[in-house]
Formats: C-alpha cells, structure tokens, sequence
C-alpha cells in the first residue's frame, strides 16, 4: 500500500496540529505508507474551506457521516470535542475504517471500552492521541527505564499545569462543560500524565484523589477560536453567565502494580505555567526528569558516577541516537511539539504497513479513562479506590 486517504473531523487547534503532522511526514520519513490529506470536515462551512485551504486539504464535507461513507477513504480522524467520539469511532469501525482518536478516547469508561470492542471486532487500525509519548527525550526515558539503567523503580511524579483560565472573565468555552468534554483539567491534561506514568513505570493499581473548581461560573460566548491559542479572552462583563461543571484542578496519589508510588497533578491555574507538562522518574540506580517546555532534554543521575562529578546532566535529544533524529537536523539542531504529531503518525503509518496495532492504541486509551475515573470515584467516596473496581 502506498498511501493512506485520510478523513480528519475537527479543524481547529488540534485540526491544525494533525494537518501539518501529515504534510510533513512524507518529507521527512519517505519510506513510511504516504498519508493522503483527502477530505476535512466541520460544521461551519465558511471556517471549514478557510482551514481546508489552509492547511491542504484536497475536499470538505460538512457532515461526518458522509466523510465516513465515501469510498476514498481511508483513515477517520477525530479530533473533534470528546462528546463525538464515541459515535464517530463507532461509525468508522463499521464502515471498515482505521481510527485515530484523540484523548481523552471518550466521556467515560464505558463509551470508551465500547469504542476498542467496535474497532477490534471491525479489525481495523486504531489509535489514541498521547503524542508526548513520541518526544526524543521520552523515548529515551523509556530506554532508560526499559534497559533497566534506572534500577527497580520507586517513585513517579508528574504534574501537567497550565493557566490560561486563571482570569475569571474567561468565558464559558466548551473544555469547561461536562456533558461536552467529559471532564476539566483532570482529563484534558491529567490523562496524558497517566499515560506517560503508565507507559514509563506500568499499569496503575489503585489511586486517591481530590479537586476544585475554583471559578464557578463564567460568562457565556459565542465561539471558542482563540482556545489555548495564549492569547487575552475576555467576555463582556454584562454577558450571561453559566456554571463551569468540570474540575479546574485534580491532584491524586497513585500506587502502581509493581510496588512504585506515584503522585500526578493537572491544573489551569498555575499562573505563570503555559504547558508544564513534567515529571520526575527515581529509581535505585538512578533518576530522570523532563519538563515539555525545554522539549529536548532530558536530565539524568546515575548512582554509580564517581563522587566528585555526580548530578544530574542534561542530555539534548539531538543526537545520531536518538528516536527520530535521523529524520530531523543536526545533532543540537531542536525540534518541537509539531514534531510529536509527525512522529505519532509515522508510528500509525508503520503499523498499517506491517499490519499490526499501532501503539498507543484504544487499550492505552481505556487503562488512562479507567484511572481518570477511578479518581473520580476516590473523590466522591474520599477513600482509596482500585482500577480492578470499575472492570
């Protein structure tokens, strides 16, 4: 096969961030499956064929049925708000069809393991969105981990913050109503720190948690385009208002399968954190830490350096032997967060070829809707709740 006839639903933030994840995969790894930017969609038709032009779509459609019934077709991706997923996956599983999905994979655990049992029973390609897995520097995390360089591990701690609502004039954008995003700051950024914990360290065993929502109502708008974008939002102070029904931050302690404790921390309010996407991995021969903001590095301390040299040392994710550089530039020459997405799907393109799962898949995506819910539960039952509780 060579190329993939991809179908994208959404257009906005993460829209733009697959689109240009395709158009660079053939450049810069050609011996991949070519991804085919056929068809996007959306409800808007004049923001649609402004972002079809844009970003270098071939057609729109402004029905999704229709892009999941059309014969040139081959790949649905979804990345439209988390309370479409489940139907279009669906959908696209019995259409024949892979699946990309972004996280979180669905409201809650049950849509979610409806979503994996449709696309196995359909036997096609799925995948979830954690595209921080695909950084250089984590994938020499994993190599650390892995080779066993870090010894038995003890602790993982990982805080994802962030602070762009922390004006209470924000209005009332769709991340910040339940029935639309599932959840707040606990599932829009709370699950990509559980799905490095587990891809790191292991499977989550059991979890107690708590949060707050510490703006509780917010004025109403009209649409959400500069979401996340950085930029200064604010409604008019007479606009109505409407409650904010998720959490603005979540913190849980986690006990994981092989006897590591871990602590995970998501937020909005963190002023002065833009995407402080973070974590600190100790183990008995050493330790690691990586902060998403300095994406290329990666620290690390080893127990057996000699005495008078030992520290943590900053590695660039640059060099020959490195996940990916040989795609890039110049040993030093830094990629960025655009460059996970080409990695991600450059992962998904081998799998089509070699006619495997690519990973992570809709299993990484249940085992991460699993632990988000089991700190749901430990917070409305304040007490100590095991992931084998919700199976």
């Amino acid at each position: 096969m060579s190329k993939i006839r991809v179908g994208m639903i959404g257009y906005k933030f993460m829209g733009k961030a697959h689109s240009n994840g395709y158009r660079a995969l053939p450049m810069f790894f050609p011996k991949v499956v070519r991804p085919e930017m056929a068809v996007i969609c959306g409800r808007d038709p004049v923001a649609l064929e402004q972002a079809r032009a844009q970003y270098g779509w071939e057609q729109a459609e402004t029905d999704w049925r229709k892009l999941i019934a059309r014969d040139d077709v081959d790949l649905v991706d979804i990345n439209a708000p988390s309370d479409a997923h489940k139907e279009i996956a669906i959908a696209a599983a019995k259409a024949g069809k892979h699946i990309f999905c972004e996280k979180p994979l669905a409201l809650n655990l049950a849509d979610s393991i409806e979503m994996l049992n449709a696309a196995e029973e359909a036997g096609v390609k799925h995948m979830v969105g954690f595209n921080y897995r695909f950084a250089p520097a984590i994938q020499l995390a994993k190599k650390l981990v892995t080779e066993g360089r870090l010894g038995e591990i003890y602790h993982f701690r990982g805080f994802f913050l962030q602070d762009w609502i922390v004006d209470p004039s924000f209005p009332l954008v769709w991340r910040l109503q339940k029935d639309i995003a599932g959840s707040g700051a606990h599932g829009d950024l709370g699950a990509h720190v559980i799905d490095m914990a587990r891809f790191l360290v292991g499977d989550i065993k059991e979890v107690i948690g708590m949060s707050e929502t510490f703006v509780k109502e917010r004025p109403l708008e009209a649409s959400s385009s500069e979401l996340n974008t950085g930029l200064s939002k604010k409604a008019d102070k007479d606009a109505p208002r409407g409650a904010v029904t998720v959490d603005d931050a979540t913190l849980f302690l986690a006990r994981f399968a092989n006897g590591a404790l871990g602590s995970i921390e998501a937020t909005r309010f963190a002023p002065g954190h833009r995407c402080t996407n973070s974590f600190e991995i100790n183990g008995s021969k050493g330790s690691i830490k990586f902060d998403f903001e300095r994406v290329n590095e990666l620290e690390v301390f080893f127990t057996d350096d000699a005495a008078d040299v030992q520290g943590f040392r900053r590695v660039h994710a640059t060099e020959g032997a490195h996940a990916y550089s040989e795609a890039w530039w110049p040993a030093g020459h830094s990629i960025g967060y655009e460059h996970t997405f080409t990695h991600e799907f450059h992962e998904f393109m081998l799998a089509i070829e070699e006619d495997r799962q690519p990973v992570p898949n809709f299993v990484d995506g249940v085992e991460c809707q699993a632990v988000l819910e089991a700190v749901d539960k430990s917070i409305e039952e304040r007490r100590w709740v095991s992931i084998s509780e919700l199976r």
